[in-house]
């Protein structure tokens, strides 16, 4: 043990569940804090709804000695302005809730709706890329914005460095999150193996045969550990990607292989996820009946939705990680591997066969 106490908020999700391992094996002591009370590796989790203020003010006594926050949460709303309304209200709540705590520094998960928009108006507006840690934000509502605008102002009240890492699409073992590509298209290769439905990528043509990064859970746990050790990083907006770039095309040939499966040729249209799967629910029901696998639900693990946002851009986009880069951070994280470790780790757990 380093003798520092991180508190990860969030510590259920895919990137709070890996940035608890990853603090814990550079030897923090690690509470994890979510709704559920889930925290898979911390040394102590705390259940708190931080939509509830009441809760947050009585829990006070439980941070007492967290000096490093990490946060990787946040709740969707109907509309971009309510998910503004919202997600500001959960992080006020949260630093009353540490208003006793020696903070030292803190973290916060976002990603790339910083330079795309939010869903309401997500990549419509053609945005440069490769996407800069420098660009200026977006007009408009976006809670990524008042997310980091809370944290700021605490850092500041508090004078403590703060740090912002914006991840690109999210590739990492978590059931139950809302933005997983892997485990969705491993769903996916998993319904069209047993029906015979073609194996077609669901996107847009500018995205099947545009260059484009991803980034593994391990890699952005592995940024927030090195920031936290890296006084050189602070007080900066850091983005993170596995390092390497790809065209969907050659990917989606290699994640067919593994399912021995067929590519099928673009269709020269998307096909969403989400349409094409609307009747799959019991078609899901009955693969894990008659595999045996772990009782899940459909719509629990896999986000069609949100793949369907990510495939179906029709602009290139790629992360620069100057930020990091420059002041040492060079891991690197080969993708087909990102994939093909969950898609292995989902076989093992028995949720798909």
């Amino acid at each position: 043990m380093n003798g520092r106490h991180a508190l990860v908020v969030g510590a259920s999700g895919l990137s709070g569940s890996h940035a608890t391992a990853a603090l814990a094996a550079a030897g923090w002591r690690v509470t994890g804090l979510s709704r559920s009370g889930r925290g898979p590796g911390a040394h102590r989790t705390i259940a708190l709804d931080l939509g509830r203020p009441e809760a947050a003010e009585a829990s006070r006594g439980e941070f007492e000695d967290v000096q490093d926050l990490v946060i990787c949460t946040w709740s969707m709303q109907a509309s971009e302005a309510e998910n503004v309304r919202v997600n500001r209200a959960m992080l006020e709540t949260l630093f009353v809730a540490l208003e006793d705590a020696p903070l030292r520094h803190v973290s916060l998960v976002t990603g790339l709706k910083h330079y795309l928009g939010p869903f309401e108006s997500y990549g419509s507006g053609r945005p440069y890329s490769p996407f800069l840690e420098t660009q200026p934000r977006l007009p408009g509502d976006n809670f990524y914005y008042a997310q980091e605008d809370v944290v700021f102002a605490e850092a500041e009240r508090r004078g403590i460095p703060w740090n912002v890492h914006r991840p690109h699409s999210m590739i990492g073992y978590a059931l139950g999150n809302a933005m997983n590509v892997a485990v969705t298209l491993a769903v996916y290769a998993s319904i069209c193996k047993e029906t015979g439905r073609p194996f077609v990528f669901p996107g847009s043509q500018a995205q099947y045969e545009a260059v484009a990064d991803v980034t593994d859970a391990r890699i952005l746990a592995r940024q927030i550990v090195w920031a936290l050790q890296t006084p050189e990083a602070a007080n900066l907006p850091l983005n993170v990607a596995n390092g390497d770039v790809f065209r969907w095309y050659w990917l989606w040939a290699r994640l067919a292989e593994y399912f021995d499966l067929e590519p099928a040729p673009y269709p020269g249209a998307p096909t969403p996820l989400q349409a094409q799967m609307a009747d799959a629910e019991p078609i899901w029901e009955d693969i894990v009946a008659r595999h045996g696998l772990q009782p899940t639900r459909l719509h629990e693990i896999a986000s069609f939705w949100h793949s369907d946002a990510d495939l179906g851009r029709e602009i290139e986009c790629i992360t620069d990680m100057k930020n990091s880069r420059v002041r040492g951070f060079t891991a690197y994280q080969d993708t087909l591997s990102s994939f093909t470790d969950v898609f292995d780790r989902l076989r093992a757990e028995r949720v798909i066969s």
